[in-house]
């Protein structure tokens, strides 16, 4: 297999890397972003080769997308909380740039299997609280950052369709938790609540408390990533490529409790409730819960439970921690 990842500085990226590198099958793996990524440390990584491009600039595309690649991971984006306060970037780098990979790759290998990480932010507010949604219910985005994403999902529908390119569409939950620094997401702040207080600093909750999100962890959403690629096509029935990623539902009260029986009252002073509208504008229109029987019709992972996410949390970035 020769693999490309695109977003691949983001943690994601650099997870998914991780394990990639060590399957047998993988004979080679670019890795690109807007900012020059980093390779895994691994005794293969001979194989890996990194690259710093603009997936908006046609001849970075056309050096990265050749005939030669078995698989596409993209991963690139401008997370919904940035793309809703600059709507032109978001257009060029969810929109623009997006679908020029896909032309770009349509016509020098063609039926190459594309892997698109889409958003559950592409739905509107659930027809009533707590309805579980499924892929059957029409998305109406509350959000530029899940329009964006919905226009790209149906193109890749069709360009699948055609036969022009071998998609794979997952809607991620809300990853959590996230290491490293704040990002444009509206979600944030869920693994902020978390990461900042471990490591001693203070962390500022934008939305109520009352508030719940479809969560999941980033073991979980790598492991599912692969088992999209990995997918034969005749097992989606009924045509679209679009999977509902399995996950669970949590609410704020329940995040803040954990974060409290793992780094004890002291972290849990560090969060300062401090609403801010546009981004609880943002949250509110995503649902929290969903029903995920396609995902498991095809195989995909469940995720487990919110203090095992954090557990995992602690071994995998636990050099970023203080308090645990």
């Amino acid at each position: 297999m020769n693999l490309l990842i695109t977003g691949a500085a983001g943690f994601i990226g650099q997870a998914l890397a991780e394990v990639l590198i060590r399957e047998d099958e993988a004979a080679s793996i670019i890795l690109t972003d807007v900012v020059q990524p980093t390779a895994p440390n691994s005794p293969r990584s001979s194989i890996i080769r990194c690259v710093q491009a603009d997936l908006s600039s046609q001849g970075d595309c056309e050096s990265l997308l050749t005939k030669n690649l078995t698989h596409v991971f993209l991963l690139h984006g401008i997370m919904s909380g940035a793309a809703e306060a600059d709507l032109e970037l978001g257009i060029k780098v969810n929109l623009d740039a997006t679908r020029q990979v896909f032309d770009t790759l349509r016509k020098v290998n063609p039926g190459v299997r594309v892997i698109f990480t889409s958003t559950t932010a592409v739905y509107g507010p659930p027809p009533s609280p707590g309805f579980p949604l499924t892929e059957a219910n029409a998305p109406s985005p509350g959000s530029s950052y899940g329009a964006q994403k919905l226009m790209i999902e149906t193109l890749l529908n069709d360009y699948s369709r055609r036969g022009l390119l071998d998609g794979r569409i997952v809607r991620l939950p809300t990853v959590l938790v996230r290491p490293g620094k704040p990002t444009g997401a509206a979600s944030s702040f869920a693994s902020g609540i978390f990461r900042e207080p471990l490591n001693g600093q203070k962390s500022i909750l934008p939305v109520s408390k009352d508030l719940s999100v479809w969560i999941c962890s980033p073991r979980t959403v790598v492991k599912n990533l692969i088992h999209a690629r990995d997918i034969e096509p005749e097992r989606y029935r009924g045509g679209s490529r679009v999977v509902n990623l399995p996950g669970i539902t949590v609410s704020i009260h329940k995040m803040l409790e954990t974060l409290k029986a793992t780094g004890g009252q002291e972290a849990l002073d560090l969060v300062e409730e401090r609403i801010d509208a546009p981004t609880e504008m943002i949250v509110k229109s995503w649902p929290a819960k969903y029903d995920t029987s396609r995902a498991a019709q095809l195989g995909f992972s469940d995720d487990g439970p919110l203090e095992r996410t954090l557990k995992e949390y602690i071994e995998d970035y636990g050099s970023q921690t203080t308090r645990v």
